[in-house]
């Protein structure tokens, strides 16, 4: 909610600004409105897109096979876990002076942006789930469970880290922050927001 609202904020403070400078024909007011790379990099940071889920694993020594040994081992061996977790996680961008870049001409505007990626991944341990099946000569295991959870967040996390549909979100929702920003110039120029790997812009460096 902070952050919506410091969002808006922006856009009322470019939309104040915009019309004084064409109350008063202020040519500087808007060029700096246009130029000010300080304003779009924070909102270009701010412009993270959250999701959330459930992460599950499932950990078994059965073959499920339907052969007698694996009858056998289910009876007395089998050593089955399932652990369920919900998840937070966050995509955007890392960005400071060597990978973003904000460029002006007469009629059109370029903000350049590091690429998208995941920014923070999160188990809600406290609103885990688990279930086990052990055979009869087996007894509770508690660094088993330790394990699971271990395996699950590294798989989970590197399932996220590679989302191209979230990774995509990310970047459709900060083209678009960054395009209500620069709304007032629009019918003078054009918009270009590129992240790195995309597009025809010189790469940054």
């Amino acid at each position: 909610m902070k952050r919506f609202l410091y969002l808006v904020g922006f856009a009322l403070l470019v939309l104040l600004i915009f019309w004084l400078g064409k109350q008063f024909g202020s040519r500087s007011v808007s060029q700096q409105i246009l130029s000010n790379s300080m304003i779009v990099r924070e909102i270009a940071e701010l412009a993270s897109l959250e999701v959330q889920g459930v992460a599950s694993h499932k950990r078994s020594n059965l073959e499920n096979d339907g052969g007698w040994a694996d009858n056998f081992k289910k009876m007395f061996l089998e050593n089955t876990i399932w652990v369920s977790i919900p998840y937070q996680a966050k995509y955007g961008v890392d960005v400071n002076e060597k990978n973003f870049r904000v460029s002006v001409t007469d009629k059109k505007i370029t903000v350049q942006l590091p690429a998208p990626h995941l920014l923070s991944y999160e188990l809600r341990l406290d609103k885990m789930e688990t279930a086990n099946r052990k055979g009869w000569l087996l007894f509770q295991d508690d660094e088993t469970y330790t394990d699971v959870q271990k395996k699950l967040y590294e798989t989970s996390r590197a399932q996220l880290a590679g989302n191209t549909i979230y990774l995509q979100q990310s970047k459709d929702k900060i083209k678009k922050i960054i395009t209500q920003y620069y709304q007032p110039f629009l019918q003078d120029h054009e918009l270009e927001v590129v992240f790195d790997g995309e597009g025809s812009v010189s790469p940054l460096k």
